[in-house]
């Protein structure tokens, strides 16, 4: 019997991956023959991708090209204020739902990430992949497919906040708290502790911009 070949990835997907991981950055100009040529597609995908990232304003045009999307204070404070919303809602459905199988996950993602303390890049990485499966965690389809959004957008932001000093380590404690109120079966405390989280990340990122702006004088 022959084995199904496994389906590539789409151009979307890798495009949006790129950008994620920090290969293409706001302000980067993305053009369909390099992308072809860098992820061995056509450039008939390239286009309807980049039409796509575009709509979700994840790209935006300068003059005739398409660079990849910045945001600007009013419209980073608009996402993080969606975001701690989300994910505190997400946080309480987790611990009303998570099965043993899933918090377990949860505290094995924390005690590993600990050893990222000191590695801002790759401890953002695995951020994002504690925060999707608490997403999971919560088992509601629709707040998923939301919070992929936002995670997509946070993508456009050219520093992650857990580069700022001292900021690994106590990101790790909060999400040890965290994880604490979802095995606790604490709905509550859950909602609280992620909010908590986003709103601290948040202030974090306002005194880097700060900083930012202050070195650039």
């Amino acid at each position: 019997m022959t084995q199904a070949k496994p389906v590539p990835n789409d151009a979307y997907s890798m495009i949006l991956e790129a950008i994620d991981v920090g290969i293409y950055r706001p302000g980067d100009r993305l053009v369909e023959s390099e992308l072809a040529d860098r992820f061995g597609v056509s450039r008939t995908p390239i286009r309807e991708a980049l039409q796509r990232l575009e709509t979700q304003s994840l790209l935006e045009r300068d003059g005739r090209s398409l660079i990849v999307a910045s945001l600007d204070h009013n419209q980073m404070s608009e996402l993080y204020i969606v975001r701690r919303e989300l994910e505190a809602l997400a946080a309480r459905l987790a611990a009303r739902h998570a099965t043993a199988e899933e918090v377990k996950l949860l505290r094995a993602m924390v005690n590993a990430d600990n050893a990222l303390i000191d590695e801002p890049a790759a401890l953002a990485r695995a951020n994002r992949r504690f925060h999707k499966q608490i997403h999971l965690a919560s088992h509601n389809r629709y707040l998923v497919q939301q919070l992929d959004l936002v995670h997509r957008t946070m993508a456009l932001m050219a520093t992650t906040s857990l580069a700022a000093q001292g900021r690994g380590r106590i990101a790790q404690e909060e999400h040890d708290g965290i994880v604490r109120a979802i095995e606790e079966r604490d709905e509550e405390a859950a909602d609280r502790a992620l909010r908590d989280h986003i709103s601290i990340a948040f202030m974090t990122r306002l005194q880097q911009d700060a900083e930012r702006r202050k070195n650039a004088r």
